[in-house]
């Protein structure tokens, strides 16, 4: 069964909009993990425009009591600022992606040429040496496995943002494909197989039909504007049902 981890960046950005701290992301965070998800996500950027640094340690002291069986994940890209976060607040899963500090959202994967490999690897190390599980963000692409692994990483996050967008136009057949190969090799490669981006509650049951051995799904922004329907626990609730029982 697939986990979900709920990605609480929306969350943030509602409660930026205001000065009021409402809605408050440690009692979402709470709620989410009561309503049947299995870890948490943040991403951190750099302009601070959802999640912020300091959110991190407020849901790393809730989140306690539920961890190491609840995770919490971190991702963001690799510089100074985010590995100081990280050490700080050692979250069991780490994912690193490869956007610049003003980048609009992950939409690409790392490529893994020497100038990434070469900031990727140090910092892999240290966050390994903290005890963390560090995952690659990538794209679609099995070629890009063996550099994954010899950097050092445990698992791979695949970016689905493409699949959606073709799912949503009824073309998606060669996309899911190519994402399932990706999983495939890096199954073989001894790699965890995460997914994320733009997943919801239609576009998950391919997608575990074609990799059953997902491991987690880190889903924020469609699990969000369904909550606006049906409620947040609600919402949760669904997803992880979808996480669970597509691979029946």
């Amino acid at each position: 069964m697939a986990r979900l981890s709920v990605n609480l960046n929306k969350i943030a950005l509602l409660r930026n909009s205001r000065h009021t701290g409402v809605p408050d992301v440690r009692a979402f965070g709470r709620l989410a993990l009561e309503s049947g998800a299995s870890g948490l996500t943040v991403h951190p950027r750099p302009d601070q425009r959802h999640i912020r640094a300091a959110d991190v340690p407020v849901l790393a002291a809730m989140m306690q009591p539920f961890r190491p069986a609840m995770e919490f994940n971190i991702e963001g890209y690799p510089d100074d600022r985010f590995l100081d976060i990280v050490r700080a607040n050692r979250p069991e899963q780490v994912t690193l992606v490869p956007d610049s500090p003003d980048a609009f959202t992950s939409d690409a994967g790392w490529k893994l040429d020497p100038d990434q490999a070469a900031l990727v690897g140090p910092a892999i190390a240290a966050m390994r040496a903290l005890g963390c599980r560090v995952v690659l963000f990538i794209d679609p692409d099995p070629s890009v496995i063996a550099r994954a692994r010899a950097a050092g990483a445990a698992g791979v996050e695949i970016y689905t943002g493409a699949y959606a967008a073709a799912f949503r136009d009824g073309g998606h057949d060669t996309l899911l494909a190519r994402i399932a190969a990706t999983a495939k090799a890096a199954q073989d490669a001894g790699l965890t197989v995460n997914a994320g981006h733009d997943l919801n509650l239609h576009n998950i049951p391919p997608l575990m039909r074609a990799v059953p051995f997902l491991a987690e799904a880190s889903i924020g922004h469609e699990l969000t504007a369904d909550a606006l329907r049906t409620g947040f626990a609600a919402a949760v609730a669904a997803y992880a049902k979808a996480l669970a029982q597509a691979m029946a």
